[in-house]
């Protein structure tokens, strides 16, 4: 079958994390530099062999998310790692990013929650300008943390709601903490105009995604997978419209879903539900954006005006501006306009990830 190339579709990254988002030389080298140890997990054996199966499961891929964590330690280090990122999204054919990041886990190192934010929304706001994608940053709360933890990182994202942050979420293990504990720092969110981008239904069933809806108000729901496990909480995240961020590679990682063929491309899709596919942690699991769209082609069978329509809701589901919208929706149009090519040899389903950056 004649296929289009992936890397020239435009699209946007709507589930990427700060740390994750590291390239994994970077990642020596700064551990290097700062003379920070590094497991061999993250050394050698890179990528890690993980599991969030269980609690230990995650507490090791905890552990090594916060070892990767440490090596950042100065201005220049936050400033390197939003340019290689902006980089890496354009390579990948990126035109607007969606950066998730949990302040608390840097405050320390550089004089609090507020100048921490503004250095990384000074450096995105470089970044964009530098490499030419814009960048939007979404505040994480920590759902392991006391929830008036998060009403302090609510009330900090909504002073620069409309100064580079556009969203407001909730990340870590899903089994930890009650959803609704934290809807007070969510109300505050959204009072200031941030959209809601909670995880959920991703380690823990559907009621994990009910309540992201019931509770958060989501306007979008990072992963989501579990919902296909109850046909009522589908056909609620159908009719209401949120989108769901999917990140194959990170479900097949942490042992959501043994193979990439199992995760529920389609059965999401024939529901009505809108996707967005994301690279969650590169630094972790290896593969990033254009490698999701890969296995939605390989392991899903998906043809090339199906992942244009992925990249259509990618698009649509962003928080991007309108002139940035307009442009990508029209390179999509531009991408299937273009003559394919006979494709190679498809490679195994497991393996049709291409090599990180």
């Amino acid at each position: 079958m004649a296929e289009r190339p992936i890397a020239a579709l435009p699209k946007a990254h709507l589930h990427l994390h700060f740390t994750g988002s590291m390239r994994h030389q970077t990642l020596v080298e700064l551990a290097a530099h700062h003379g920070i140890h590094l497991p061999e997990a993250l050394a050698e054996d890179w990528p890690p062999v993980l599991s969030a199966a269980d609690e230990r499961g995650w507490f090791r891929f905890q552990r090594l998310y916060d070892i990767a964590r440490s090596v950042v330690r100065t201005e220049a280090d936050i400033r390197r790692l939003l340019s290689e990122a902006a980089q890496d999204e354009r390579v990948d054919g990126s035109g607007w990013l969606e950066l998730q990041i949990d302040p608390s886990g840097y405050a320390g190192r550089f004089g609090g929650l507020t100048p921490l934010l503004e250095l990384v929304l000074d450096a995105a706001a470089q970044a964009t300008a530098d490499h030419g994608v814009g960048i939007g940053l979404i505040v994480a709360a920590n759902r392991t943390k006391h929830p008036l933890e998060a009403r302090t990182l609510a009330r900090l994202a909504a002073q620069y709601a409309n100064h580079g942050v556009i969203g407001f979420g909730l990340s870590n293990d899903e089994r930890r903490g009650a959803v609704a504990d934290f809807a007070p720092a969510f109300r505050i969110a959204k009072r200031a105009g941030l959209r809601s981008v909670p995880h959920g239904g991703e380690l823990v069933g559907p009621a994990s995604v009910l309540a992201c809806l019931d509770e958060l108000h989501a306007d979008r729901i990072g992963h989501g997978v579990s919902a296909v496990h109850d046909p009522d909480v589908l056909r609620r995240v159908a009719a209401d419209g949120v989108p769901l961020e999917v990140c194959p590679t990170s479900n097949v990682a942490l042992g959501v879903v043994a193979a990439p063929a199992d995760v529920p491309l389609r059965r999401l899709l024939n529901a009505g539900v809108q996707i967005a596919l994301g690279a969650d942690d590169p630094l972790l699991f290896g593969p990033r954006l254009n490698a999701q769209y890969e296995l939605a082609r390989h392991a899903h069978g998906m043809p090339d005006p199906d992942l244009a329509e992925l990249a259509r809701m990618s698009v649509r589901a962003s928080a991007a501006p309108p002139a940035i919208r307009d442009r990508l929706a029209a390179g999509i149009d531009d991408w299937l306009s273009l003559e394919p090519t006979p494709a190679p040899a498809a490679p195994a389903a497991a393996s049709a990830a291409s090599p990180p950056h």
